[in-house]
């Protein structure tokens, strides 16, 4: 009985100490964490509950030449789900509320199951208020859901620009593997032309916001009241060297047309007007773009996504007569009295025809009734490599870098190019074929209004552009952007020349004398080019006024026959339409635009 007592009482002391000690032990514990570590705790505990959202910037907007919105943004509710959050067992309920097929949402789900699961998904854009209303009333009973206020493009000023504007979408997965450091998962990018080339330009710079969440990661409130916060900075605002107008008009005369246009300032290579035919609608990329959509522009023979403007290489016809002439007259070959008799065509080896019989002409004559004769004679005498060369002066068999890239070269072959083909020996009778812009040499539609506006600037020219300058955010200040300039070096007397035959090609006896009457003094050339699969191509270049060129313009419509009958009426309206749009208007919207030139040019959209 003793043992059992003593036994007994040892017990209860061992345990005793055991509970004092704990519960010493336990003491400090609490006043270490408490008291000595309290900050460390707070912040631990703050960061659990904290939850960063990323603030999308809004992308920069287009304005015309004048301040007139071509491009612009437009709210949209875009739905998504966070996966780590989400109960799939939702789908059914969601797919039928979007009006998707069964299985869209998994499929997404199963497309981006490579991100975090932490990552919110967009899941349908452009979703309507009454889906917006039923997700708030529901909100309790959908985890993982939300909304979010997203941006779509709108187009306000009824121009298509479907191959200037380019478009934005969401960023494809190898591009993001690329761009990882700024984008993410569902993020807008520019895909084509304006949108591409100034991407971070118009993109801008993401901010943050930090909410409180609870267990449920549901937001119960602003952390800090949003002293921490960093605002998105939306994209700069660009200003494109497009006339509003001018487009629209340019836009409109393709319709139902193959071909392209491109106008340009010549003084300033600005590019007034470029149209590529057939055309798309970009609303159609706005949001997810359909299969059905993307499939019609595949599969269209017209190939409406191929920029024509500046990809689409042909062969120049007679428009390309002039670089011979500028060739000859500068290098002291021929003079305004140098004559080459016509009898309609011209004998080396075989009969190279002419469009009639024009007895003895000089190079203004030649020029204006488009005399083949002449310019197979002439040939022989400037030879293939100046020829070449004078032809790269003015730019062609290269790339403008015009900035949107999408760019084709062209080709203006030399002697090597032919010995290469057939020998040192090669046939000289290649060269009658070229000087009237038909064989191998090709150049892009582009290029010939570069060249049309070098003739109507006396040489000179700044590099073709359709970007005038951005807008800054803070100051509404305009900035300029700068492009190189280039002269080709040919004297101005042979300009004189060659213009006062582009002149008589309207008004004198010439093939494009229906233009005689329009309201201002245009001077130009017709080309008709040869088209082994079909009709011939028609190409018109032109430039107005006669005394102080304002535009040049150059027109191709494929596949219709002359140019003096499909393209020269089309670049007559181009012409007069922009040309319209500088004569004084006392109007309130064109002070108004003045006064903003002078001063703050994006003043106007802060208000």
């Amino acid at each position: 009985m003793k043992s059992e007592k003593f036994a007994s009482a040892s017990r209860k002391t061992f345990l005793s100490a055991i509970i004092i000690i704990g519960a010493v032990i336990l003491g400090l514990r609490l006043f270490q964490m408490q008291i000595l570590n309290q900050t460390s705790y707070d912040d631990k505990t703050a960061d659990n509950s904290i939850k960063m959202i990323e603030l999308s910037p809004r992308r920069g907007v287009f304005f015309d030449r004048n301040l007139k919105l071509l491009v612009n943004n437009i709210p949209t509710y875009t739905l998504r789900i966070t996966p780590a959050d989400y109960n799939k067992k939702l789908n059914e309920i969601l797919e039928s509320v979007l009006k998707v097929k069964p299985g869209y949402i998994n499929n997404v789900l199963d497309q981006n199951k490579v991100y975090s699961k932490y990552l919110p998904l967009k899941i349908k854009r452009g979703i309507n208020f009454d889906i917006v209303a039923w997700l708030e009333e529901n909100s309790d009973n959908l985890p993982g859901v939300d909304y979010i206020v997203d941006m779509h493009r709108g187009y306000p000023a009824g121009v298509y620009g479907s191959h200037i504007f380019g478009y934005a979408k969401e960023i494809s997965r190898k591009q993001l593997k690329k761009e990882k450091e700024f984008y993410k998962l569902g993020d807008f990018v520019g895909y084509n032309s304006i949108e591409k080339s100034y991407e971070k330009v118009l993109r801008g710079t993401k901010g943050s916001k930090f909410v409180l969440v609870n267990s449920s990661r549901k937001k119960i409130g602003d952390y800090k009241n949003g002293a921490d916060d960093i605002p998105a900075v939306k994209g700069k605002d660009i200003v494109l060297t497009i006339e509003a107008k001018t487009q629209r008009t340019a836009e409109r005369e393709f319709i139902g047309k193959k071909g392209a246009l491109v106008a340009i300032e010549p003084v300033s290579g600005e590019i007034l007007a470029m149209v590529s035919s057939p055309q798309f609608d970009l609303k159609e990329f706005s949001y997810i773009t359909s299969k059905d959509f993307l499939n019609i522009l595949y599969n269209d023979p017209g190939k409406p996504l191929f920029n024509r403007a500046t990809m689409s290489v042909k062969p120049p016809g007679s428009t390309f007569k002039i670089i011979a002439a500028v060739t000859a007259l500068d290098l002291g070959i021929i003079t305004t009295s140098t004559t080459f008799f016509c009898n309609g065509g011209y004998t080396y080896g075989r009969l190279f025809k002419c469009h009639g019989v024009h007895g003895n002409v000089n190079v203004i004559q030649a020029i204006e009734k488009s005399c083949n004769a002449f310019f197979y004679q002439l040939i022989l005498k400037i030879g293939i490599n100046k020829w070449s060369e004078y032809s790269r002066r003015f730019g062609f068999g290269s790339k403008t870098k015009i900035d949107i890239g999408q760019e084709s070269a062209g080709l203006i072959p030399y002697s090597k190019y032919y010995e290469k083909i057939y020998g040192v020996n090669w046939p000289k009778s290649i060269l009658l074929s070229l000087v009237i812009g038909q064989g191998e040499v090709s150049v892009t539609p582009l290029q010939l209004a570069q060249y049309t506006a070098l003739i109507a600037n006396n040489g000179f020219a700044v590099q073709p552009h359709l970007v005038k300058g951005y807008i800054e955010n803070n100051t509404k200040e305009f900035v300029s952007k700068n492009y190189k300039s280039f002269n080709v070096g040919i004297d101005k007397k042979v300009f004189d020349i060659v213009r006062h035959g582009m002149y008589l090609v309207v008004h004198g006896a010439g093939t494009a004398t229906r233009l005689r009457h329009s309201k201002y003094e245009i001077s130009g050339k017709t080309g008709t080019a040869q088209n082994p699969h079909g009709e011939d191509h028609a190409w018109f270049v032109a430039f107005a006024p006669f005394d102080n060129p304002k535009i040049a313009v150059a027109v191709i419509v494929e596949n219709v026959g002359f140019g003096s009958t499909y393209a020269a009426p089309i670049a007559q309206k181009v012409i007069e339409e922009y040309l319209n749009s500088l004569e004084p208007d006392e109007s309130e919207e064109v002070k108004t635009i003045s006064l903003l030139k002078k001063t703050k040019m994006g003043e106007a959209i802060a208000n």
